[in-house]
């Protein structure tokens, strides 16, 4: 079969998230599976070419895995005619000048979310790819993870009925850093460098809801920092200006509720770090990760609230588990995959720039919701803000 190689430069990939899930366990994996058939029968084999700015881990990681091309001039990279696509992994603060010289050099681009540190900033980028006509793509893998794509068939299938409510849990402890290492990095508690989880969260949370049950019509949110003193990577102590935990009720177009938890100050107790139950008048859902359980009404129990006894069976017990019926891949692999195919093949591909602005819009939203003490109407990101 003929191939073609495609060289993607690879900008922030030193950090955990570039590394692991989109140079490693994406690009890397294609490239060791024998690379990504397209219908035509051609092979796309991807050529990762690392960017980032410091010289000695760029040097050790692509040693490591046997990666012949570096740099820490992202300048030179745009400029080379050989790169058929750039992508960013950066910390949010420097992703939005990078993306913006991509543009402009006219490279096909692909982005971790958010795509920009403010929603003028996304916008902004949304409309110059749009007008240099560049294709263009923001990560939004919690769509493709095994649970939420059963529950996307749960959904398109009509199990649910009329869908009332849906609760999404998410979090985990991250170690403040002084007695065990933080498992996040420092600036993502530094509101000055992009971070906090409103920030990263809220973009996720606005395409799982948009995609799976409808868009966003209002936010209501409390946002704070419970933990307000870390230590950092090198064992300083330094303050916490960013949020570390949000508690969100969304509208939804439809009169659907969504209640959301965000926070790296709680203690898992629940099957999976991330789990959305969805409720409808037909049936019921919880899905994580990789598992999805459900509960139709004909084989729903009667509860009776009774505190002087004590329950007669597990609740849990009552569920049934979603089969697999498909084989589920890693989810950036997954998009990575669809993207390649959109930039290559022109396949079909939703998840631009302008999506990526309504996940700002809503994160920014909900920290305005919160600072006010008020519920905000979530309309059209690109319209002007009505007059209160």
């Amino acid at each position: 079969m003929p191939s073609t190689t495609v060289r993607i430069a690879m900008n922030g990939v030193t950090g955990r998230m570039g590394h692991h899930q989109h140079l490693v366990r994406s690009l890397l994996a294609l490239r060791d599976q024998g690379g990504l058939a397209l219908p035509d029968g051609t092979v796309i084999l991807p050529e990762p070419v690392l960017v980032g700015r410091s010289a000695p881990k760029l040097r050790a990681l692509a040693a490591r895995h046997n990666l012949p091309h570096w740099s820490c001039d992202l300048d030179a990279v745009l400029g080379d005619d050989s790169i058929d696509i750039y992508f960013d992994a950066q910390v949010t603060a420097a992703r939005e000048e990078a993306v913006k010289k991509a543009i402009a050099a006219g490279k096909p681009l692909y982005v971790e979310k958010p795509t920009a540190s403010s929603l003028t900033g996304a916008l902004e980028l949304a409309r110059l790819a749009r007008e240099a006509g560049v294709k263009n793509g923001v990560v939004q893998d919690k769509l493709f993870l095994p649970g939420l794509r059963k529950l996307r068939r749960l959904v398109e299938g009509g199990f649910f009925g009329r869908i009332l409510s849906v609760r999404g849990e998410f979090g985990y402890w991250v170690f403040e850093g002084d007695r065990q290492p933080a498992q996040r990095p420092s600036w993502n508690y530094r509101a000055e460098d992009g971070g906090g989880i409103a920030a990263d969260m809220f973009p996720h949370w606005e395409y799982v809801l948009h995609e799976l049950f409808g868009p966003v019509r209002s936010v209501q949110a409390h946002v704070t920092t419970h933990i307000p003193r870390r230590w950092d990577e090198s064992g300083t102590p330094y303050e916490a200006t960013a949020d570390d935990a949000a508690y969100g009720i969304l509208e939804l177009a439809g009169g659907i509720v969504a209640q959301i938890n965000s926070s790296w100050a709680v203690r898992v107790h629940r099957d999976e770090l991330l789990e959305f139950q969805v409720d409808g008048t037909e049936g019921s859902a919880v899905a994580g990760l990789r598992h999805c359980r459900v509960q139709h009404r004909a084989t729903t129990p009667r509860p009776v609230w009774n505190p002087d006894l004590p329950a007669s069976g597990a609740f849990r017990d009552q569920w049934q588990e979603v089969p697999d019926n498909d084989t589920f891949d890693n989810a950036f692999k997954a998009q990575w995959e669809l993207f390649l195919r959109h930039v290559l093949r022109d396949g079909p591909w939703r998840w631009d720039l302008a999506a990526g602005a309504r996940g700002v819009q809503l994160a920014a939203l909900a920290l305005r919701s919160s600072a006010e003490g008020r519920r905000l109407p979530v309309g059209d990101p690109a319209a002007p803000e009505p007059t209160p």
